[in-house]
């Protein structure tokens, strides 16, 4: 990395930096134009990192000139097999040119010290399975869990 980066718990004034970081991670999971998520949601998002009730956090990486290059956001839930909480690595997310640059890797072991400070057990997130430039570091970091992730509507 050439630059200092400094990760960061976000703030209310980075609004806008967060939500073009937002709509750049949304866009990038094919979630834009008459897919994308509805204001409402991305209003209540941003509202959750500030709510000291939600378990939800938010993360973002500042280069020198204050620029805001990526964000992590990430919660902690109850699992039936331990008794410390997970650390849910929800989104991960940082502009093209940051990329390569060891950004995304600061962003996860910043979420790995609230967890660990949070004293939990596990870190965990998942990604798609085209995105191979991620799973790459992700390869570097961490270990796959071998478990396939389903879904549908209840």
């Amino acid at each position: 990395m050439s630059a200092p980066v400094l990760i960061r718990s976000v703030r209310p004034e980075d609004r806008a930096a967060w939500a073009l970081l937002w709509d750049g991670y949304n866009a990038f999971y094919g979630r834009e134009g008459a897919t994308a998520l509805p204001a409402q949601v991305s209003e209540t998002t941003w509202a959750r990192f500030f709510d000291a009730y939600e378990p939800m956090h938010a993360l973002v990486a500042e280069d020198e000139g204050g620029c805001l290059l990526g964000l992590a956001h990430f919660l902690y839930h109850r699992s039936t097999i331990q008794l410390a909480p997970s650390c849910y690595l929800q989104d991960l997310f940082t502009i093209a040119s940051a990329r390569g640059r060891g950004v995304g890797r600061l962003l996860i072991e910043a979420v790995g010290e609230h967890a660990r400070s949070a004293g939990c057990p596990r870190l965990y997130w998942q990604t798609h399975e085209t995105n191979a430039t991620a799973m790459r570091l992700y390869d570097q970091v961490a270990e796959k869990s071998g478990f396939v992730v389903y879904r549908r509507a209840p």
